[in-house]
């Protein structure tokens, strides 16, 4: 489950300070929602299928459009994966590493993501594509808004695995305020109606080591693509 070589990831048990978090639901707009440890109960389940999916579509550092190469590690399940290189930023059903379809999307990724979204008033998602992205220390995702999909009309469902972060949450144009978001382990953000195209994006990662995860975070972001 590493980026690259680490130290493998002991994926055993909960630690302590995971089943202590409060469960709360924080409001970061309108129609956008931090759901503080919702996905603890879902870890165990779901971190084997993770290596799984990564087994077969291992991450990889895409290049922008720019010609840049991303800090962050990026891999894809379910019908469309989102990917980048010299011809834009697109969803596909093909890996190009590979040059085959996307791993399917777990049951327990959708499940979860489908609860998360009805826990923030978005009935009946139905995602049909999850980023997977991992950070390292230093990794950053910088200020974007998610306008690849075919519609605005689902919501974003994004679950943190593994170190903290600072999300960074704006406003409808890049230069707006943004506000600074902490997210642990389990956390799940959905932004969604008149949230939808909020510029967001990750402050660089700081060092440290998860219990499970060791010396990275994982970020799982599932939509409605097709």
């Amino acid at each position: 489950m590493r980026c690259n070589d680490g130290g493998p990831a002991n994926l055993g048990l909960f630690s302590d300070s995971d089943l202590q978090q409060p469960a709360r639901i924080e409001a970061l707009g309108p129609q956008s929602r931090v759901l503080r440890g919702f996905a603890l109960p879902w870890i165990e389940a779901l971190l084997p299928q993770l290596d799984a999916v990564l087994a077969a579509a291992p991450f990889r550092h895409m290049i922008t459009p720019g010609g840049f190469t991303m800090s962050v590690g990026l891999s894809s399940c379910g019908q469309l994966g989102w990917t980048t290189d010299s011809n834009g930023y697109r969803y596909s059903p093909i890996d190009p590493q590979s040059q085959q379809p996307w791993p399917a999307m777990p049951e327990v990724f959708r499940q979860l993501a489908e609860m998360a979204a009805d826990a923030a008033d978005f009935k009946g998602f139905n995602p049909d594509s999850c980023l997977i992205n991992c950070y390292q220390p230093g990794a950053k995702m910088s200020l974007h808004q998610d306008k690849n999909e075919r519609d605005y009309s689902a919501p974003i469902v994004s679950l943190s695995l593994g170190l903290p972060a600072i999300f960074l949450f704006g406003g409808q144009q890049r230069g707006d305020k943004s506000q600074r978001v902490p997210l642990l382990h389990g956390d799940v953000v959905v932004w969604g109606g008149v949230d939808r195209l909020r510029y967001h994006g990750v402050l660089p990662l700081k060092d440290g080591s998860h219990s499970l995860l060791g010396r990275q975070r994982i970020n799982l972001t599932f939509r409605h693509a097709g």
